[in-house]
């Protein structure tokens, strides 16, 4: 049998940031003393709502 190793360590740049984003998502939620509103959400998430009403990315740099 061979033994084959793994690098565990996680690369995936996407995966970072959803982990990231999930994180800050989370911290908001603890930090609220009530359920945080659709625009807060969006804020957390780097989201903004444009005049025509539909939602894009903003920088998050």
């Amino acid at each position: 049998m061979v033994r084959q190793y793994l690098d565990l360590r996680v690369h995936d740049r996407v995966a970072l940031d959803e982990i990231e984003l999930y994180a800050e998502m989370l911290s908001a939620v603890a930090a609220a003393k009530r359920p945080l509103t659709v625009a807060e959400i969006d804020m957390v998430l780097g989201v903004r709502s444009d005049e025509a009403g539909r939602r894009e990315l903003t920088p998050r740099d």
